[in-house]
């Protein structure tokens, strides 16, 4: 299936945290308090995507008081924290928010991610995803996770549906 055909079926984008919406460092200072590094375009791009009626959600490995915040801060609504079995919890949305395969695009950068990216509608990575994840994508961002790749993600999407001009006309007053 072409690119483009793809990308007009999905609803719903879902992200993976670490090495994605952040760099994939996890920081701790002398009492174990969590620190994370989130880029602002990213979160825009997550308001724009709500703006033209997109979900979103996150699914992580991991469990983060941090993450809990910055997706309250986003109004993500779909937030799946210790997902070890990451698919096991994307059947568990689907079924939650009655979506198929086809309507989600997801983004990963590790193994624990390949069984996701291998079922969502539209898959995609971070250059700096191991060769076994970036097998099976359909984009490759040029970005790098933290540092703006999930806006990326957003913009070709919002792009190729044709919501980008009808987003930039606010901006372009």
């Amino acid at each position: 299936m072409r690119l483009q055909d793809k990308i007009q079926r999905i609803t719903t984008v879902v992200f993976d945290v670490d090495g994605v919406l952040s760099d994939g460092k996890i920081t701790y200072d002398i009492h174990g308090v969590e620190y994370k590094s989130f880029h602002v375009r990213d979160g825009h791009r997550i308001k724009l995507l709500h703006r033209v009626g997109y979900h979103t959600g996150i699914i992580t490995g991991r469990h983060s008081p941090v993450v809990a915040h910055r997706a309250k801060e986003l109004e993500i609504k779909m937030l799946y924290q210790g997902a070890i079995d990451k698919l096991a919890v994307y059947e568990q949305m689907k079924n939650e928010y009655q979506l198929v395969d086809e309507q989600i695009a997801y983004i990963g950068d590790d193994i624990i991610d390949i069984p996701v990216l291998r079922r969502a509608g539209l898959a995609a990575c971070v250059p700096d995803a191991i060769e076994d994840v970036r097998r099976e994508v359909d984009i490759i961002t040029q970005c790098r996770g933290g540092e703006g790749a999930a806006g990326e993600f957003i913009e070709r999407i919002l792009q190729e549906a044709g919501h980008w001009p009808i987003i930039m006309e606010r901006y372009w007053r």
